[in-house]
Protein backbone atom coordinates (compact mmCIF):
# COMPACT_ATOMS: atom_id res chain seq x y z
CA UNK A 1 0.00 0.00 0.00
CA UNK A 2 0.75 3.60 -0.94
CA UNK A 3 1.33 6.06 1.52
CA UNK A 4 2.07 9.97 1.12
CA UNK A 5 5.42 11.26 2.21
CA UNK A 6 6.09 15.04 2.49
CA UNK A 7 10.17 15.84 2.30
CA UNK A 8 11.84 19.49 2.94
CA UNK A 9 15.00 19.20 0.68
CA UNK A 10 17.11 21.89 -0.56
CA UNK A 11 15.36 23.16 -3.88
CA UNK A 12 18.20 22.71 -5.82
CA UNK A 13 18.25 18.91 -5.29
CA UNK A 14 15.00 18.86 -6.12
CA UNK A 15 15.47 20.02 -9.52
CA UNK A 16 18.53 18.09 -10.13
CA UNK A 17 16.69 15.21 -8.72
CA UNK A 18 13.50 15.35 -11.69
CA UNK A 19 15.87 16.20 -13.87
CA UNK A 20 17.56 12.78 -13.27
CA UNK A 21 14.19 11.02 -12.96
CA UNK A 22 12.88 12.85 -16.07
CA UNK A 23 16.53 11.63 -18.26
CA UNK A 24 16.42 8.18 -16.29
CA UNK A 25 12.27 7.70 -17.31
CA UNK A 26 11.31 7.40 -13.42
CA UNK A 27 9.81 9.90 -10.65
CA UNK A 28 11.34 11.19 -7.80
CA UNK A 29 9.35 9.54 -5.72
CA UNK A 30 10.63 5.96 -7.09
CA UNK A 31 13.95 7.28 -6.85
CA UNK A 32 13.29 7.65 -3.25
CA UNK A 33 11.59 4.54 -2.71
CA UNK A 34 14.71 2.60 -4.09
CA UNK A 35 16.93 4.45 -2.35
CA UNK A 36 15.47 4.12 1.14
CA UNK A 37 14.75 0.30 0.27
CA UNK A 38 18.14 -0.91 -0.51
CA UNK A 39 19.73 1.38 2.49
CA UNK A 40 17.41 -0.70 4.89
CA UNK A 41 18.20 -4.08 3.45
CA UNK A 42 21.51 -3.51 3.54
CA UNK A 43 21.29 -2.96 6.95
CA UNK A 44 19.02 -6.19 7.43
CA UNK A 45 21.82 -8.59 5.13
CA UNK A 46 24.34 -10.72 7.10
CA UNK A 47 27.70 -11.12 4.86
CA UNK A 48 29.10 -13.74 4.70
CA UNK A 49 33.19 -13.74 3.72
CA UNK A 50 33.94 -15.68 0.44
CA UNK A 51 36.86 -18.34 0.52
CA UNK A 52 38.55 -15.62 -1.68
CA UNK A 53 38.23 -12.85 0.42
CA UNK A 54 39.09 -15.14 3.50
CA UNK A 55 42.25 -16.53 1.96
CA UNK A 56 43.25 -12.96 0.87
CA UNK A 57 43.17 -12.22 4.77
CA UNK A 58 46.48 -11.16 5.90
CA UNK A 59 48.30 -10.85 2.72
CA UNK A 60 49.13 -7.08 2.93
CA UNK A 61 51.73 -6.26 6.09
CA UNK A 62 50.97 -2.85 7.19
CA UNK A 63 53.72 -0.98 9.10
CA UNK A 64 53.12 -0.06 12.92
CA UNK A 65 51.05 3.23 13.23
CA UNK A 66 49.85 3.18 9.82
CA UNK A 67 46.73 5.48 9.86
CA UNK A 68 44.30 4.21 7.34
CA UNK A 69 42.14 7.32 7.83
CA UNK A 70 44.63 8.95 5.66
CA UNK A 71 44.21 7.10 3.04
CA UNK A 72 39.99 7.06 2.46
CA UNK A 73 39.01 7.43 -1.00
Amino acid sequence: MDAKLTLKLNKSVIDKAKHYAKSHNTSVSRLVESYLATLTEYEKKEFKITPLVESLSGVVKLPDGFDSKQFRL
